[in-house]
């Protein structure tokens, strides 16, 4: 692990940036898990219940990076991975987490890690792929990222809804990511031999996704609108 190389430092941005921008809906998680605690439980739960999470997090995206190297799996989970940054665009602003709140702090901090072990598809993909299979550059990213998920997916949740571009820029940070993982699976090393494809594949996903996921995300609002209207009509 080369401290002084770039690519550490731009893989270690990406998983950090990654885990935060798939992170939105764990401060949902958190706030409704521990609702009904006093305050000083509350921390705690936060406290315990994240720490928990990524923990577990960091065993399942271990295991994640060492599948990645068997041949074509990583270019499966580039191509899953692109379906997740679709269906993020798609369904931004329209899902909600049914979450109960608990009243004693085992049980919140349970919560928080189970709902966390349900959402994590997409960050444990995303991150190995991110980390290339460098164990201990993803381990790292994923310790640095606990800070920023208790403190910061509050305010980039509120950031996304007043700002829904930076959705649009996090969802071509994964396909971009996704590109690298077909190029970077054992069966397609070929691909580096043509060298424009190692910018046209990230790139070309990226857009295509931003593009895509903004196109499905317009039709279901215009879906929604004319169910809207109708009902209105039927009303009148």
């Amino acid at each position: 692990m080369d401290f002084t190389d770039i690519s550490f430092w731009s893989s270690l941005l990406s998983i950090i940036v990654i885990n935060l921008v798939l992170s939105g809906d764990n401060a949902v998680v958190i706030a409704l898990a521990t609702l009904n605690l006093n305050e000083k439980d509350k921390k705690k739960g936060i406290f315990w219940g994240t720490f928990g999470a990524v923990a577990l997090r960091i065993v399942l995206t271990a295991v994640a990076a060492m599948l990645l190297k068997v041949p074509f799996v990583q270019a499966v989970g580039g191509m899953l991975l692109t379906w997740i940054a679709v269906k993020l665009l798609k369904d931004q602003g329209g899902e909600e987490q049914h979450l109960e709140a608990s009243g004693n702090l085992l049980g919140a901090i349970k919560v928080i890690i189970f709902a966390d072990l349900l959402m994590s598809l997409d960050n444990v993909l995303a991150v190995a792929g991110a980390a290339g299979g460098n164990i201990p550059l993803l381990i790292i990213g994923l310790c640095l990222s606990i800070p920023i998920v208790i403190f910061g997916s509050t305010l980039l949740s509120s950031l996304m809804n007043k700002w829904p571009w930076l959705v649009s820029i996090g969802a071509g940070l994964l396909g971009y990511t996704a590109g690298e993982m077909v190029l970077n699976d054992t069966s397609f090393k070929f691909l580096h031999n043509y060298h424009v494809l190692e910018y046209v594949i990230p790139w070309g996903l990226a857009i295509l996704v931003v593009i895509i996921g903004n196109l499905l995300k317009s039709s279901a609002q215009k879906k929604v609108l004319q169910e809207t209207d109708h009902v209105k009509e039927g009303a009148k």
